[in-house]
């Protein structure tokens, strides 16, 4: 069995975004060499995630008002984690809901998707440079 490792950054101009990266885990995928196996897509901060879902900017809205709603930036006083001098309680909440890693089975040499799914960088506290990890295992 074979492994691979790559990390792709990124640094958002506003506070939240989400990113679709699915051309650079495909990317990572010929890199590696790896017509079977498995992809781990990793977001490798406490204020950032990474999921799978439609590229449709409709939802991405809906996410984002949602996610507002669950767990608003401001007031920044209503969180006891910001009592540290931070402002970003509310990005590791919503972090937290979005989840930290995909795996997606790797066939043929191609991400092994369900119709419409995308592998996306969701980011809740932007405006600094951030990774991802790709972890890529199989032969």
């Amino acid at each position: 069995m074979k492994s691979y490792r790559k990390e792709i950054w990124f640094n958002t101009p506003t506070r939240r975004a989400f990113i679709n990266m699915t051309p650079q885990v495909q990317a990572a995928i010929h890199e590696s060499g790896i017509r079977e196996g498995l992809a781990l897509v990793n977001a490798m901060h406490i204020s950032a995630s990474v999921f799978i879902n439609d590229d449709e900017p409709g939802l991405h809205h809906d996410y984002e008002a949602w996610l507002e709603k669950l767990a608003p930036h401001e007031p920044i006083n209503q969180y006891r984690h910001n009592d540290t001098g931070e402002d970003n309680a509310d990005a590791h909440i919503k972090r937290q809901v979005m989840g930290r890693e995909v795996v997606v089975a790797i066939t043929n040499g191609q991400l092994d998707f369900g119709p419409w799914e995308q592998v996306f960088y969701g980011e809740f506290d932007g405006m600094r440079k951030k990774r991802v990890l790709i972890k890529i295992i199989g032969e």
